[in-house]
């Protein structure tokens, strides 16, 4: 999948390091959202 800048991105669920769900339509109107993937974990 291609993306570029101002693409919408579609809406998914992730959970936080509480294990709490995090939605993306939560952060809807916000001006900027930012994702961290750590690779520490293996």
């Amino acid at each position: 999948m291609m993306i570029t800048n101002h693409d919408i991105a579609p809406d998914f669920t992730l959970f936080n390091f509480q294990g709490h769900k995090i939605h993306l339509a939560d952060y809807q109107g916000k001006k900027y959202v930012v994702l961290v993937f750590n690779r520490g974990f293996t």
